[in-house]
């Protein structure tokens, strides 16, 4: 029955998960004046600022869509398809929602590498992260500073707003400047409360503006408990369970050994003998103990930014928690991926799991894995609140 159930956990887990602080808040990044962002909003819209002219930053990051990709391609939503409309990624887009909060990427007084943009951290500000894009040649694919800074100076709005913002009289006599000016303020349009409004049911919950049902109060015990599941390891910024502007994600790396999105490598053209070596695969990284580290996503709107991982191998949230469930059950059934019908694939890269963090608690029955589901829900902002299925 759920409310003995929600009860018993209630009596143990509040009374002592919160006795262990987790991670101090970090900062969100500075907000530019707003005449910044809004010529970054503009800026994040414009798809003349791609080879071809036909993606923005809003393409792979729709607003509609909690700033995800909503295109289907032949790999579906798992990666994305490029300005050439003939290229495929081989990770997932993460959603730029509350991608503020990152802190710059580094690593902290222990030495744990935390922070950054990308699933990589390769980038470490979201400044930094908008540039990347723009020269990928599989993403918007620019040839040049200077194509760029062409294609502003056509738009006369855009070349307004570098003149009176950024001081730029000229945009192509100067492209890096351009540039510069044109990344700091889409960085700013990203750091609005657009992206991060801390309206969800969640949030409605903690202001005392509604209830939740058993199942979700359930589902947010368990949540942040430190005995019955381990999804606050990872996933809880805040030292205090309950506290306001939690982000769902401390920032960290962690390899929790996903497997090959086998169909999207068949599509994409990388070579089937690669392994994503995720934090490695970062140029400031040379430490092999990094191998197949991916940055902590926030879950802030997670049930409708699927498909999940940073390869985008699984396409439903409750099959990711019953990923997460295999390292800590034995009966063979729960390790079955019922999006296959056959057990959950081997991780691309095994030498370097967490499995510190990820053999934390018992195993889950249907019951809490529902209720998981059922709180993850309610960490949806109110504008997507529609797209949740029943």
């Amino acid at each position: 029955m759920p409310m003995p159930v929600l009860f018993r956990l209630s009596a143990f887990v509040l009374g002592v998960a919160c006795a262990a602080p987790l991670a101090a808040p970090l900062a969100a990044q500075e907000a530019a004046p707003a005449p910044w962002a809004a010529w970054g909003e503009m800026l994040f819209h414009d798809t003349e600022l791609s080879q071809n002219g036909t993606q923005s930053c809003a393409t792979c990051h729709d607003p509609a869509l909690a700033f995800t990709d909503p295109r289907e391609s032949q790999a579906g939503r798992a990666v994305s398809l490029g300005d050439d409309m003939t290229s495929l990624g081989d990770r997932n887009a993460p959603t730029l929602g509350y991608a503020r909060f990152s802190p710059a990427f580094g690593q902290d007084g222990s030495g744990i590498y935390r922070g950054g943009q990308f699933h990589d951290g390769r980038a470490k500000d979201l400044t930094e992260q908008a540039r990347g894009p723009l020269f990928n040649p599989i993403e918007m694919g620019l040839a040049s500073a200077g194509l760029f800074a062409r294609r502003l100076a056509e738009n006369p709005d855009q070349a307004r707003l570098a003149r009176d913002l950024a001081g730029i009289a000229d945009p192509e006599a100067d492209p890096e400047a351009t540039l510069a000016a044109a990344t700091k303020a889409i960085a700013a349009f990203e750091a609005t409360d657009e992206f991060a409004p801390f309206d969800s049911r969640y949030d409605r919950f903690l202001r005392g503006e509604i209830e939740l049902t058993d199942e979700e109060e359930l589902g947010r015990i368990l949540f942040f408990s430190q005995q019955f599941t381990n999804c606050n390891q990872c996933h809880q910024l805040r030292a205090t369970p309950g506290e306001a502007g939690e982000t769902f994600s401390n920032y960290q790396y962690h390899n929790i050994g996903v497997p090959v999105n086998v169909a999207a490598r068949g599509l994409n053209g990388v070579a089937s003998d690669f392994h994503d070596q995720g934090l490695l695969a970062n140029p400031a990284i040379t430490d092999p103990a990094q191998a197949g580290k991916f940055k902590v996503p926030t879950l802030r709107n997670v049930a409708v930014t699927g498909p999940y991982m940073h390869n985008g191998v699984f396409s439903d949230l409750r099959t990711v928690i019953l990923f997460y469930n295999t390292y800590n059950t034995k009966r063979p059934e729960r390790h079955i991926n019922p999006e296959t019908g056959k057990p959950f694939a081997p991780p691309e890269v095994a030498g370097t799991l967490s499995l510190k963090e990820l053999e934390i608690g018992p195993a889950l029955d249907d019951q809490r894995i529902d209720a998981l589901v059922a709180f993850l829900k309610t960490l949806t902002d109110a504008r997507y609140e529609p797209l949740l299925e029943p």
